[in-house]
């Protein structure tokens, strides 16, 4: 791989919720902690290839990784015009990763028709490198990874992209990614954290997070399942055993005991995401984090 995310990021959406030039100061401040990445999502708010524009222009060296960029918010042309004048400006700095979305985001916010997501995915990166492109081309190989949860998502990943990005990821989906990969591409699990010893407050912290996600979302629902999980564990609220699964809560100890094993489930790269919504806490809690994994 030519762009080194190292061994372990950050990945947030509070950073959409500053202004621009704060969100650049807070990016500088990860970097100088020591974080290798900033992954951040596109749903309904800055675009993500202009984000990531505004987040590398504010920083030196980290790298800057969409996690993800919506496949149905821009044509497979624009998305790899994206991809390259990025690639392009800042060597070994971008990771695109790409990701169909959800039926209710898709058909509910941007109108467009919910396409099978396997089909889709294969669809769009087939255009993709069809595309013409006739500005300045990179030197170093633009890399792109899928947001890519079931097996076959996974297989494609592998064969078409440098990689996979799976979310809301336990370490035993980690294990079972990293077979379906193979040796090399870049397995990049996000991992939510809640730095909190308190069980009832850890969990309704966790549970707010989580709302978004489950039990509407069928993508996460169903390889949930695949893991084993029950529908007792996806009914709302939520079991604490499907909670506690998903998000890694206590101590800094126990906290980066999770994110560990991600690594020793055959992660490359794991991206903490730290819950909650306040800037000044959750950078508080990076610079704990950074301070016993980096």
């Amino acid at each position: 791989m030519t762009t080194n995310p190292g061994s372990f990021g950050v990945w947030t959406g509070v950073l959409d919720q500053q202004p621009a030039a704060k969100a650049q100061d807070l990016a500088a401040e990860l970097e100088a902690m020591g974080w290798g990445a900033i992954w951040f999502p596109e749903v309904i708010g800055r675009d993500a290839l202009v984000n990531a524009a505004l987040l590398l222009t504010g920083t030196e060296k980290i790298v800057l990784a969409t996690g993800i960029a919506n496949i149905y918010a821009r044509d497979a042309m624009a998305m790899r015009a994206g991809w390259n004048t990025l690639s392009e400006a800042f060597p070994g700095r971008f990771i695109l990763g790409l990701g169909v979305s959800h039926q209710p985001a898709v058909e509910g916010f941007r109108g467009h028709e919910y396409k099978p997501p396997l089909t889709m995915m294969r669809s769009y990166l087939e255009q993709m490198d069809a595309a013409l492109y006739f500005a300045a081309q990179p030197t170093e190989p633009p890399m792109r990874v899928l947001a890519a949860l079931g097996p076959k998502m996974l297989e494609l990943a592998r064969d078409k992209t440098q990689g996979a990005h799976p979310y809301l990821a336990t370490p035993e989906h980690t294990e079972i990614a990293r077979t379906i990969l193979g040796d090399d591409p870049l397995l990049a699990p996000e991992q939510m954290v809640v730095i909190e010893t308190d069980p009832s407050d850890a969990r309704e912290q966790a549970r707010q997070a989580l709302a978004i996600y489950l039990p509407g979302l069928p993508n996460y629902a169903n390889n949930l399942r695949r893991l084993g999980f029950s529908e007792e564990d996806l009914t709302a609220p939520l079991s604490d055993h499907l909670v506690d699964s998903i998000v890694a809560w206590g101590d800094i100890d126990t906290v980066v005991a999770r994110v560990q094993a991600h690594k020793d489930a055959g992660a490359n790269h794991v991206c903490v995401q730290v819950l909650g919504g306040d800037v000044d806490a959750l950078m508080r809690d990076y610079q704990l984090l950074a301070a016993a994994l980096l």
